[in-house]
């Protein structure tokens, strides 16, 4: 069971919360702070005090005061109007870590809004029904405000959900599972979709996809290091402490742990006195990969326990303040550095395939093709790695530079830091099947020198891929094995790629 604080959620609770059933409750603790907060905001409609959003109109709309009998009709009005998302929706788990970290905001008591609504996004999340949320419409200021107003609309008995499986309107799911609709009150819809949660929550399952990714890339270079002859110098603790940076040592340590028993890397004068970059500078390269992941970590941990609805409800003393914590500006910045970090494990992979395949750079067969000539082997699987290579630098490009001014200019300066999360996954995806690309041939490579001499940890991967994955005996469609080798690196728990990592890198 988890307990919500508001300000206590981690990372690793936040990433189970999405993948798993766990129990859901609301502490005691943050009740209490949301039945302050929910008073001050009752006092201060019974003496008139005009507050922006609670009793005034939104965006270039706050001066204009709503009447009282009128005030739970605006926040269900908000919710409409700003349901304005378009596109694919949010996959089932980035929409359950909407409404997980939606809940811990509220339960901060600083949003004015009763106990009863958390419970209700409780519900939901308990009962695993997630909003159908399309991806495309936020401009990550005032926060998420097209993605959130979908989110919400569930809660109310609208728009659509999943559950079950099965893609259905919400008011249907709510009756299977005995939830009853809630109204809005004075405030509530605005606490609903002032926020970064789409971006966040994005966010934190990339941070957990991209950490298993480079733990696979780790391994898979080792792999590569193999099939390539590579000189294992090049990880030597004493060059890495000379230059200090701590994600670089880490990365050579799990290079010289990868490899310590293999019988197929060299020594520098062997056969060749230095290697080329992307094998010789796998832990510079991957490590400052590590940085950017250790930034978005550091942002997301903050972010996914940060009130930031407007306005904000404090109450000693009593007080009512507006401003801009909405504002996506530090996930987008995280996010648009993380890119950075998703496309050289792509850029580095694909030209230790180049090396693989190419029979200028190594003495395998030409593309590693088992008849060269009549069968062309691997040749197209690096034009499809240097396809999706090229299309993630395209998506590089950091979206939070870009601002588009909205609501008449009152709204002027906005993160879009929701693109930067999409974009980001988007990379991942093409990352993960370059990497997948690399492992394929890195196997056919290491048969050619001999299995029986790969290291341990090489040799757990390939002893637990190539039963269902057959050697390159003929050319076939390789389309299906690229797509095959994805998934499971995917779906790979790390005891099925390898636990050498265990005790320097957690995953989750």
């Amino acid at each position: 069971m988890l307990i919500l604080y508001g300000d206590r959620l981690t990372l690793k609770e936040a990433d189970a919360i999405a993948w798993q059933s766990e129990h859901i409750e609301l502490s005691q603790k943050a009740r209490k702070r949301i039945v302050a907060s929910r008073k001050t905001v009752e006092s201060m409609l019974e003496e008139r005090r005009t507050m922006y959003g609670i009793n005034t109109g939104f965006g270039k709309f706050s001066d204009v005061v709503i009447e009282e009998a009128d005030l739970d009709d605006l926040q269900r009005n908000l919710i409409h109007s700003h349901a304005c998302g378009v596109g694919a929706p949010f996959s089932e788990e980035v929409s359950r870590t909407m409404l997980l970290l939606r809940a811990n905001a509220l339960a901060r008591g600083q949003s004015g809004i009763r106990p009863e609504l958390i419970e209700q996004i409780l519900y939901l999340l308990n009962a695993r029904i997630h909003p159908v949320v399309p991806e495309q419409g936020s401009l990550g200021a005032s926060g998420d405000l097209a993605p959130l107003a979908h989110l919400a609309l569930p809660l109310l008995g609208e728009g659509e959900v999943f559950y079950n499986g099965e893609r259905m309107k919400a008011r249907t799911a709510l009756k299977q599972a005995g939830i009853t609709p809630i109204k809005l009150k004075a405030k509530e819809g605005l606490a609903l979709i002032n926020g970064t949660q789409a971006m966040t929550a994005q966010g934190v399952i990339l941070y957990g996809e991209v950490c298993k990714l480079l733990k696979q890339s780790e391994l898979i270079g080792g792999m590569t290091m193999e099939g390539l002859n590579g000189i294992i110098d090049a990880y030597d603790a004493d060059l890495h402490e000379a230059r200090g940076h701590q994600a670089q040592n880490n990365v050579a340590s799990r290079m010289r742990k990868i490899l310590q028993d293999s019988a197929l890397t060299s020594h520098q004068g062997e056969i060749r006195v230095q290697d080329a970059y992307s094998l010789r500078c796998i832990p510079q390269v991957l490590g400052a990969c590590w940085q950017t992941v250790h930034h978005a970590k550091d942002v997301l941990e903050t972010e996914i326990n940060a009130v930031t609805d407007n306005p904000l409800i404090f109450t000693d003393p009593d007080k009512v303040v507006s401003g801009g914590n909405f504002h996506g500006e530090p996930v987008a910045f995280a996010m648009d550095f993380l890119k950075l970090g998703i496309a050289e494990t792509a850029n580095i992979s694909e030209r230790r395939i180049e090396r693989l395949v190419n029979p200028q750079l190594n003495d395998l067969p030409p593309f590693l093709s088992p008849n060269p000539g009549l069968e062309s082997g691997a040749m197209i699987m690096q034009y499809t790695a240097a396809s999706l290579v090229s299309e993630n630098k395209t998506l590089a490009h950091p979206a939070s530079v870009d601002s588009i001014p909205s609501s008449a200019n009152q709204e002027d300066h906005v993160s879009m830091g929701t693109i930067a999360a999409r974009h980001a996954r988007d990379m991942l995806a093409n990352t993960r099947r370059v990497v997948a690309i690399e492992l394929i041939c890195a196997m056919q490579a290491v048969e050619y020198r001999g299995i029986n001499r790969m290291a341990t940890a090489t040799r757990r991967l390939y002893d637990n891929v190539r039963p269902w994955l057959p050697s390159i005996t003929e050319d076939r469609i390789f389309s299906e094995d690229i797509e095959k080798v994805t998934d499971w690196l995917k779906n790979a728990n790390d005891s099925d790629v390898a636990n050498y990592t265990s005790e320097t890198v957690q995953i989750k």
